[in-house]
């Protein structure tokens, strides 16, 4: 029997999706998923397809040609650690496992470390672009040992999504430097999908527009500096009826859910220290979203202001609202960027932004326009610490500010909750003061807890007896 370039394990839509992608390259696909019977059904689905099925673990890692390349499509956590400690007993020294879930980074590092000791390979891969990404081309971030990514690079750049004929693959670095980035772009996304839906929120119930009128909104600003993949989907979003012609939208249910990626990164931008503001707002919305009895009660108690802001002038509104977005979204991605450099130099990942930055352009979910603008930032720069102070950046972030407390203002007296704009302001005043308020946290932390504090007109640390 011939040999199979290579396997995978976990037959869900994005494994099917990426075994379609992978045969459609010209490989030869061994699958195996735990209900043999998925596995069967994708083969009859693709007759005349080099897609083989396997309902025994070591015949699927036996068709496999050496050095074994085996993708692991499945639920991150513990069901990784079970099939890698299922299939390690079959396999041989230098054989490759390429994880391709929503990983914790932290678990690729241990996963690489362990596996080392068997002479078995590793891969943590981070992958975006949902289940279209995987059919048609992903964005990919590999972490491993460069020598490994070597070995599969050319498959990578294969399957991979194409921003103007360029690969959306790129090697990230050592270990689990992939799958951070991969959290780092959900943690984006999270601030992105925020945004744009507190945009949607304002023009929905302070302007009182319609759905259509909503969506064409949008299409005109996709023509725009908005430009992105979510923005896209938005206005399509916007448009779809159910089978009783009602707007589905104004259908679903107002509950929020996680994967935990958001969770993940916000957790380690306090372990970092890093002021991810924006983005952990946008995750903690979404807890709040899940109390909806605890929100039903308290819509009956809790008073707000007594009616909407009157606006005079709607053009002008939604062109700040535009502006709004766009300066918010900025803020979301130099966030995420900003995180990204500060856990390389911990970890001493050695990350190229501007390669990043490449990857994201086409497949993933925060493939966006401005994108090119990040490009062209760290091209300049390499060591950029934050897109703000990149001279594209600062120069909208200026000219739009005034737009965005405009429409904070007005969505904030007219009783509406937008966090995520309220973050970004929030932010970008913090970032811009050469003076903030901590002084006085200083002294306070001084008083009771005999902490000391530093002087603006003297060297070193000092402590007051303040009583």
């Amino acid at each position: 029997m011939q040999k199979k370039d290579l396997g995978i394990i976990g037959m869900s839509v994005m494994g099917k999706n990426l075994c379609l992608n992978l045969e459609r390259n010209g490989y030869f696909v061994s699958i195996f998923n735990r209900s043999f019977e998925k596995s069967k059904k994708i083969v009859i689905e693709n007759p005349k397809k080099n897609i083989f099925c396997f309902d025994n673990l070591k015949e699927f890692i036996f068709s496999i040609e050496k050095p074994r390349k085996i993708f692991l499509m499945i639920k991150s956590g513990i069901a990784t650690d079970q099939i890698i400690n299922n299939i390690v007993s079959y396999l041989e020294k230098d054989d490759i496992i390429i994880d391709l879930g929503n990983s914790f980074y932290k678990d690729t590092i241990r996963r690489e470390k362990h596996l080392e000791t068997l002479n078995i390979k590793f891969i943590g891969a981070g992958i975006s672009g949902g289940e279209m990404g995987a059919l048609l081309g992903p964005s990919i971030m590999p972490g491993c040992k460069k020598h490994v990514y070597n070995l599969v690079k050319s498959i990578f750049l294969n399957i991979s999504a194409k921003y103007r004929g360029s690969p959306c693959v790129d090697y990230i670095g050592p270990n689990g430097s992939g799958h951070y980035l991969k959290m780092v772009h959900n943690g984006i996304e999270y601030g992105d999908m925020q945004i744009i839906s507190e945009a949607y929120f304002i023009l929905k119930n302070l302007l009182k527009i319609d759905n259509k009128k909503i969506s064409d909104i949008f299409d005109k600003w996709n023509k725009g500096e908005l430009n992105s993949y979510l923005i896209e989907i938005t206005k399509k979003i916007l448009l779809k009826r159910d089978k009783n012609g009602m707007y589905l939208l104004d259908l679903i249910s107002d509950v929020a859910r996680n994967k935990g990626t958001g969770k993940w990164v916000c957790q380690n931008a306090l372990d970092l220290e890093a002021p991810l503001s924006l983005i952990t707002e946008s995750v903690l919305y979404r807890y709040i979203s899940s109390l909806q009895d605890e929100r039903n009660k308290a819509s009956k108690i809790l008073y707000g202001p007594k009616g909407l802001h009157i606006i005079n002038n709607k053009t002008n509104f939604i062109e700040d609202l535009r502006r709004s977005l766009y300066f918010s979204k900025i803020i979301s991605y130099a966030q995420g960027f900003s995180q990204l450099y500060l856990i390389s130099i911990k970890n001493k990942w050695n990350l190229n932004y501007e390669n990043i930055a490449k990857i994201f352009r086409s497949g993933c979910i925060i493939r966006a326009k401005f994108l090119n603008n990040i490009v062209n930032a760290y091209k300049k720069n390499k060591d950029l610490k934050n897109l703000l102070l990149d001279e594209y950046f600062s120069e909208v972030l200026c000219k739009y500010q005034n737009s965005l407390r405009n429409i904070i203002s007005i969505s904030v007296n007219s009783g509406l909750s937008i966090p995520a704009f309220c973050s970004a302001i929030s932010y970008y005043d913090s970032y811009r003061s050469k003076k903030l308020s901590s002084n006085l946290i200083q002294a306070q932390r001084d008083f009771f807890g005999s902490h000391g504090y530093e002087r603006i007109d003297s060297l070193g640390t000092f402590h007051t007896i303040w009583i």
